[in-house]
């Protein structure tokens, strides 16, 4: 396989062209022949122009790609090995919503070929892909998995935002059906991936890696936050403490926060849903789950005790929220907490103001029905600092200042300003 490949003889697809697809795929072209296969026509237009609709690599990363971008899913049939990257997300009961997953894998099935190799890396938990997803490429070709065609696993590593560390850089693991596609899957990804290779023992292996790296952030993240919750009762500075405990070389640097985004805020509910399955109910993730989820509420509880102090009327107050994407200095805005922050003042009768520079004005309205203003007004009430942008760190108190009433009120939930500068000029408070 990895022969026919490096001569071009057979090319590769790359299912579902987002923040994982994209960049693996554009990492592939630069030593293979690619197909990259997207339903959404705007962001197949936008690549065919050179663009990341993510905003996340620059039109350089498109230059000297053999890569064919393509929402027709004939194309497909030309290619020997698929890669599927299409997102994995939960409903509205946090329950893992496998759709995605299920049509990109009946979309492979319906090109797949005796020799060929399918390998996922949308993160799901242990099991899913020879359980939920095998079936659906031997419906769908009538070929048999392993005999007729291979499967693997290798769960995606891409961290949105961090430009230091791009696919190629970060090793990946990699996992397949038996001993020789391991050894196929292992020869074509680490020929792009600078950093190595590291070969699980089996699929559900890599699967439950995965899910796990995250479930252990959102753990360590949930303590923090509960000790943050417990320190402003006492009225102390939970960074100044953090700071302290840090100066033992074993303590592991966590810092309180809204957890959102894909990985963190998604993943563990996959694992919690197979256990469940298994007829085990998890007592920890699930309590660090309702920690984190529960922060949006009470930050937004803290802003509605500083305003109820100072004799405001709830319903008069404008309150401006600073970012609401996932992440510092990105345009992801999927399950940003930041929304259910203002969703939560919005129901206190509250009017919100929300600026962002990195968000889509379009993205947020579709997915939220949510405002962004374009430029930052005055007369607040309050300030919240949600999200640490590039360009939100250099403002300082008297900016501050300058866009709010009386009795000004700065809610900093990244710790980003120094509490005694803040102090000096008005209502200063963090996580």
């Amino acid at each position: 396989m990895y022969k026919q490949l490096e001569s071009k003889k057979k090319a590769m697809a790359i299912i579902g062209l987002g923040y994982v697809g994209l960049p693996i795929a554009l990492a592939f072209a630069r030593k293979f022949r690619v197909i990259g296969f997207d339903i959404n026509k705007e962001r197949i237009a936008a690549m065919q122009a050179g663009q990341d609709p993510s905003q996340e690599l620059p039109t350089e990363a498109f230059e000297g790609a053999d890569i064919t971008f393509t929402t027709d899913e004939k194309d497909l049939k030309e290619a020997a090995f698929f890669v599927v990257a299409v997102p994995t997300d939960v409903d509205a009961h946090k329950v893992p919503d496998l759709t995605p997953l299920k049509k990109a894998s009946a979309t492979v099935g319906r090109a797949l070929k005796r020799g060929d190799y399918v390998v996922y890396e949308s993160t799901v938990y242990p099991g899913c892909t020879e359980e939920d997803c095998l079936p659906i490429l031997e419906e769908e070709s009538g070929l048999r998995g392993t005999a007729d065609f291979k499967i693997g696993y290798s769960p995606e590593r891409i961290s949105p935002g961090d430009k230091s560390r791009t696919v190629t850089d970060i090793l990946k693991i990699v996992s397949g059906c038996d001993e020789e596609s391991l050894e196929n899957i292992a020869r074509i990804y680490g020929s792009i991936i600078t950093a190595g290779v590291y070969k699980a023992a089996n699929i559900k292996v890599a699967e439950a890696a995965k899910v796990i790296e995250n479930t252990q952030r959102d753990l360590n993240i949930s303590l923090v936050n509960e000790l943050a919750i417990i320190f402003d009762r006492m009225n102390i500075d939970t960074m100044e403490v953090l700071a302290a405990a840090g100066t033992k070389w074993n303590f592991q640097p966590y810092s309180p926060g809204l957890v959102g985004g894909h990985c963190i805020g998604v993943d563990p509910y996959y694992l919690l849903h197979k256990s469940k399955q298994m007829g085990y109910d998890p007592q920890v993730i699930l309590s660090g789950r309702r920690v984190n989820d529960g922060m949006p509420a009470f930050v937004a509880k803290r802003l509605v005790q500083f305003l109820t102090q100072k004799g405001k009327n709830l319903s008069t107050c404008k309150v401006l929220v600073l970012g609401i994407t996932f992440k510092e200095n990105v345009a992801d805005i999927r399950n940003s907490k930041v929304v259910d922050v203002v969703q939560e003042l919005m129901d206190y009768s509250i009017h919100v103001h929300i600026h962002d520079p990195h968000a889509s004005p379009n993205e947020v309205a579709h997915e939220y029905r949510l405002t962004l203003q374009d430029d930052i007004s005055t007369g607040y009430d309050a300030v919240i600092m949600a999200v640490s942008h590039n360009e939100f760190k250099q403002m300082d108190a008297a900016y501050f200042t300058s866009i709010m009433k009386d009795d000004p009120i700065l809610l900093d939930i990244k710790g980003l300003y120094n509490r005694k500068d803040m102090e000096q000029a008005l209502t200063y408070w963090r996580l």
